[in-house]
């Protein structure tokens, strides 16, 4: 397949957000002869992702519900899908809102509903995946973190303010899991013209959730730590740090 010696790990694919677009793309590119489960609100309504990846060659497809921001069902959920459909081979983690920033500078309860979704919801489901899969040896884990967390800008700073927080303990978790035989896959991108950003402008060195998927199955493929989309990003991820504040404050999304 062009992305090295190793493959993924054995076992279904689980996307955790089963309507992200960059998710459902990651999961159309280890479908064939794998056992796929979509985990959304509204499960009863995935039947077009349900045909795509059996168009795909998925073996089988499963849709179960998921609230991800219902963090005590986080942990039986996952147990219910391993004790269904056995052990989880690539666990994607797709799940987030971008909110509305002037929104949730007026409404306090909006900018928690971002930073709940986006941040405090991931380090749950994160945490219950991580200790199912040390118990297991193996699986792999993707985990979404943005430019916006890399430094918060003025413009989005609520969404980016869970972002940073979410790549820090990721990284974190990261280096606990080493030597448990779990890989854990950072994936940084920029902006993304999909369905979460309809209506903005694309920013410059934006991508798509094809080249996105692109990126995340050849790093789980060599068990890549991180991955930045598109790979040019990395420069601007260090010169951002260098900004001086009083230019930085003016910084569009």
């Amino acid at each position: 397949m062009g992305f090295g010696s190793r493959d993924v790990d054995k076992g279904v694919v689980l996307v955790l957000g089963g309507r992200s677009e960059i998710g459902l793309e990651v999961a159309r590119r280890l479908s064939p002869g794998r056992v796929v489960i979509l985990a959304a609100r509204r499960s009863d309504q995935l039947q077009e992702q349900t045909r795509e990846l059996l168009i795909a060659e998925a073996a089988a497809v499963h849709c179960v519900e998921f609230d991800a921001d219902d963090m005590a069902s986080h942990q039986p959920l996952l147990e219910k899908i391993v004790a269904e459909h056995g052990r989880i081979g690539v666990a994607v983690v797709a799940f987030g809102i971008l909110g509305d920033q002037a929104r949730a500078e007026a409404d306090p309860a909006h900018a928690v509903e971002i930073v709940t979704t986006d941040y405090v919801a991931q380090v749950s489901v994160l945490t219950a995946l991580a200790n199912l899969l040390r118990e297991q040896g193996d699986g792999q884990i993707v985990v979404f973190s943005s430019i916006a967390g890399v430094r918060v800008r003025r413009a989005n700073y609520v969404y980016g303010s869970a972002k940073t927080g979410l790549d820090g303990f990721a990284t974190g978790l990261q280096m606990a899991l080493h030597g448990s035989g779990v890989h854990l896959l950072m994936v940084r991108s920029g902006f993304v013209i999909g369905r979460m950003t309809a209506g903005m402008e694309p920013a410059p060195l934006s991508s798509t959730p094809d080249q996105v998927a692109d990126a995340v199955v050849a790093g789980l493929y060599r068990r890549a730590r991180d991955v930045a989309v598109p790979r040019r990003i990395r420069l601007m991820f260090l010169a951002m740090r260098y900004v001086p504040y009083s230019l930085w404050r003016r910084m569009p999304r």
